[in-house]
């Protein structure tokens, strides 16, 4: 090292250890956080180590770190501000997805998903069905009919009616088993 070197190296030193302490308990008192004081202070005065040869010689240096602590020190307040909020938005989103899973579940009903399940598979299954089949099973369930009232209506005979009732309703209890056995299951407790 030449003498120049050892000369800026000595005033690193004699800059660090004097401003160190009270800059960093300056920082400190705003951002609450000994090591991150520390470090505001060590990049302010790498700032300045790294600009002192295009700064004024006149410039205060005490007054410059001074500024540039501060600076830092507020760029990280705004920036510890910005996560915060980014985080209660996130807290905020997860208590209201919460909210409505609670919502959700207090209002479900074992009966309303099982009844909307089984329209489902009553009105696939009878879909399926031959028309004729499909009319007299819906005069006789949806229309509260009975199976004379069909019969005559239809120019069919009661037995007729009855077959194509009975057909619906085997392939109704195959569809449907298991929400017959859930029923009894539920009822038996």
């Amino acid at each position: 090292m030449d003498g120049s070197e050892n000369r800026d190296c000595g005033l690193f030193t004699v800059l660090f250890e004097q401003y160190r302490e009270p800059f960093t308990r300056f920082a400190n008192s705003f951002v609450r956080d000994r090591a991150v004081s520390e470090n505001l202070f060590v990049d302010a005065l790498v700032d300045y180590w790294q600009r002192r040869g295009s700064l004024p010689e006149d410039t205060n240096v005490p007054a410059y770190l001074l500024t540039s602590v501060r600076n830092k020190a507020l760029n990280h307040l705004r920036h510890q501000r910005i996560r915060e909020r980014s985080s209660d938005e996130l807290m905020r989103r997860a208590r209201s997805e919460l909210d409505f899973r609670i919502s959700s579940l207090e209002d479900f009903t074992t009966q309303s998903l099982f009844s909307s399940e089984i329209h489902e598979i009553v009105r696939q299954t009878l879909a399926e069905m031959p028309a004729q089949t499909r009319r007299i099973f819906e005069m006789s369930r949806f229309e509260n009919r009975r199976n004379a009232e069909i019969a005559a209506e239809l120019n069919l005979s009661i037995k007729t009616v009855e077959f194509h009732i009975g057909k619906v309703l085997k392939v109704l209890r195959v569809r449907l088993k298991d929400y017959l056995l859930f029923f009894f299951v539920f009822i038996l407790r």
